[in-house]
């Protein structure tokens, strides 16, 4: 199956659970995370996330509204884009 790959960035104040909310998200929506990078700056976490969604049975609005729940939960801002934007913006 052809990859569906997304960027999900999130940013908030450390706390525990914030990777374990979001990983288990993806995981009971059959969505691979292809590539994390994760960071404390100061008292400030920041995580970047490539997923591919290929797999999956539900629409990237599903996602996003799952995702903004967790952030809502845990007081973090967490959004995702579909690597199309990425690709329309760097097209010259």
């Amino acid at each position: 199956m052809k990859k569906e790959l997304s960027f999900i960035t999130v940013i908030g104040l450390d706390k525990k659970g914030i990777v374990a909310k979001i990983a288990n998200l993806l995981y009971l929506n059959d969505i691979n995370i292809e590539d994390i990078n994760q960071k404390i700056m100061e008292s400030y976490f920041v995580m970047t996330m490539l997923v591919d969604m290929g797999n999956s049975k539900v629409s990237i609005d599903e996602i996003r509204a799952g995702l903004e729940k967790i952030g809502g939960e845990l007081g973090i801002k967490i959004q995702i884009q579909h690597e199309n934007i990425f690709t329309m913006m760097h097209r010259v």
